[in-house]
């Protein structure tokens, strides 16, 4: 007969986790977190270049509805809301240079999104996009 007030026969089972699963659990959010953080922010980017190259598209065509009215680019910039939706004007530069026969549209990269690899895009009045390289366009 076992007489010892604390034997394994008689101890209570608790519920709860040691010390080391909660180290490992915690281990593998941070390594989860260390591969998903920088991912996210990559979308982030892609996804505000995406729209700034879409906004660029809409001066762009802005532009040349003026050229064939006008038969000239010169004139006040156009004046559309894809500068601002979104946060955009946070995250992009949007400048048009025009005369009277050219004209170039240019992102150039602010805040976070200058860690972007494209850097500054532009397209002009033949379609001419830049950086072409990389998928930027």
């Amino acid at each position: 007969m076992n007489t010892a007030p604390f034997s394994r026969s008689s101890r209570k089972k608790t519920g709860g986790f040691t010390l080391i699963e909660l180290m490992i659990v915690v281990a593998v959010i941070g390594i989860l977190a260390g591969i998903a953080l920088p991912s996210y922010q990559n979308y982030l980017q892609r996804s505000a270049r995406a729209q700034a190259q879409s906004c660029m598209t809409q001066l762009a065509h802005a532009l040349e509805r003026r050229r064939a009215t006008n038969l000239s680019y010169a004139g006040n910039a156009p004046q559309l809301g894809c500068t601002t939706e979104g946060g955009l004007n946070n995250r992009y530069a949007i400048n048009i240079a025009s005369d009277a026969t050219t004209y170039t549209v240019t992102a150039t990269p602010r805040g976070n999104q200058t860690q972007d690899a494209c850097g500054t895009m532009t397209i002009n009045q033949i379609g001419a996009k830049t950086p072409v390289a990389g998928g930027c366009w």
